[in-house]
């Protein structure tokens, strides 16, 4: 098994579209996003992919993971795949009923990164579309419930920010520190924004004895992530538009800005 890629990226960029009910991030890689929402996966069914332990799918003609392989998945270079597309399900049998129109649509799905139709299907009942190319670098995901989006985010902003930032103690010694979940109602706070397209910046948080407080900038719509980085290293000479920021003490997160 190959090993999953383990550099952090400390910046990230999201989109969302309600109405087509998707996101674009950069800097969400698939073990973050699956420990974030592990107990709502079920089974996946690959659709673009290089995991060699999938079982096959005789009716589809795809491999899919069963929940039992899922964090063997989480673990593997996924980043290395290339393209990594797939769609979760509930039911073997139910995926063995689905339709030619689907399958069809599925292959359109893994193949353009676009849908026909939105892409939820009541045979496979599922929660999540995940279209990958160069895995963290541009993704674009579907939810069914737009709360999943906002608990994923809630979990992995505290954990890239525990990942790489270290506080100091009283005496000076450096410590690694965890950080509690944000709150979807905190979150939700951003949706104006988040509408327009940000970048939220742990590479860029600014401390102080009492707060840390992570930049948001409004950067606007962007598939091309090159063209998204190029844009990030201009804005972050300007003013952010908002702050993520959690007290140490009470540990509470707040929004100031928009």
């Amino acid at each position: 098994m190959k090993k999953r890629n383990q550099v952090i990226r400390d910046i990230i960029y999201i989109y969302i579209n309600e109405r087509e009910h998707y996101t674009i991030t950069y800097g969400i890689e698939f073990e973050e996003f699956a420990q974030a929402l592990f107990q709502s996966l079920n089974h996946l069914l690959l659709l673009k992919h290089h995991f060699e332990d999938g079982d096959f799918n005789r009716h589809t003609l795809h491999e899919f993971v069963s929940n039992d392989k899922l964090k063997k998945l989480m673990d593997d270079d996924v980043y290395g795949y290339g393209d990594f597309c797939w769609i979760d399900f509930e039911e073997e049998e139910a995926l063995n009923e689905l339709p030619s129109q689907a399958i069809a649509e599925l292959l359109y799905l893994g193949h353009l990164k676009e849908h026909l139709k939105l892409p939820f299907y009541n045979h496979l009942s599922n929660r999540y579309v995940y279209l990958a190319h160069d895995d963290g670098w541009f993704n674009k995901t579907y939810y069914r419930d737009f709360s999943d989006f906002y608990r994923m985010m809630g979990e992995v902003i505290p954990g890239k920010l525990s990942q790489t930032k270290v506080e100091k103690s009283l005496l000076g010694m450096k410590k690694k520190r965890t950080y509690p979940s944000i709150s979807s109602d905190i979150l939700r706070q951003l949706k104006p924004l988040l509408r327009e397209g940000v970048i939220l910046s742990i590479k860029d948080i600014e401390q102080s004895r009492t707060n840390i407080e992570i930049p948001i900038w409004t950067i606007g719509d962007f598939s091309n992530m090159d063209d998204m980085y190029e844009e990030y290293l201009n804005i972050i000479k300007e003013p952010c538009d908002a702050k993520l920021v959690i007290d140490k003490k009470s540990r509470e997160w707040k929004v100031y800005g928009r």
